[in-house]
């Protein structure tokens, strides 16, 4: 099974073929990202960033909510970013301003698009938990730590300096993947009490 959080019709033909399995779901972990990529929109007419980060996994957690429920206890583990606390998504007078999370060419900037994404990461995995608690799923977004091992950054070179520079204050992408770990089986611990 394939899955291109670039591709709404990608993710659809994923959950149609996940269900067709008949299987139960009781983890799923949406940590797909992108970062700083140069503007540019996906098939659907969306920015890559705010699709890939964050819609996509929103749209495959939605086409699967029923497996989730039927699979109870279940979870959905967002990974997200400290940088969420970086942004908003409100206008200039504090009013929700949706065009901001899939910005035209003009008013593209890399780092932006990724907080945005990482924002909306949080407010969905809240919600997520609040809808769906009540049916045995729980949903928990975390953020692993400072991603300095990986190549999410490799698209600018000031983005690899910063990072290289960074690299001794923080974690190893072994320790990044057990906080994933743990946020997944420590909550399979609590559900089942």
């Amino acid at each position: 099974m394939t899955l291109d959080l670039a591709s709404l019709r990608s993710v659809q033909n994923f959950a149609e073929v996940f269900k067709s399995k008949n299987m139960l779901l009781h983890v799923l972990v949406c940590n797909a990202a992108v970062f700083a990529l140069p503007w540019s929109l996906t098939k659907d007419h969306l920015e890559t960033t705010f699709q890939v980060n964050h819609l996509g996994h929103f749209y495959l957690v939605q086409l699967l909510q029923d497996v989730l429920c039927r699979s109870a206890p279940a979870r959905v583990v967002v990974v997200s970013s400290e940088s969420h606390r970086f942004t908003d998504i409100n206008d200039s007078s504090g009013k929700l301003d949706l065009s901001l999370l899939s910005p035209s060419k003009e008013e593209y900037w890399a780092m932006l698009a990724y907080n945005h994404s990482k924002l909306c990461n949080i407010l969905f995995s809240n919600e997520l938990h609040c809808r769906l608690s009540p049916h045995g799923v729980t949903s928990n977004a975390v953020h692993p730590g400072n991603m300095i091992y990986s190549s999410i950054h490799h698209n600018w070179w000031v983005y690899t300096l910063l990072f290289t520079l960074a690299r001794p204050f923080t974690k190893s992408m072994v320790s990044d993947q057990l906080v994933l770990y743990y946020t997944s089986s420590i909550l399979a611990l609590w559900s089942m009490k």
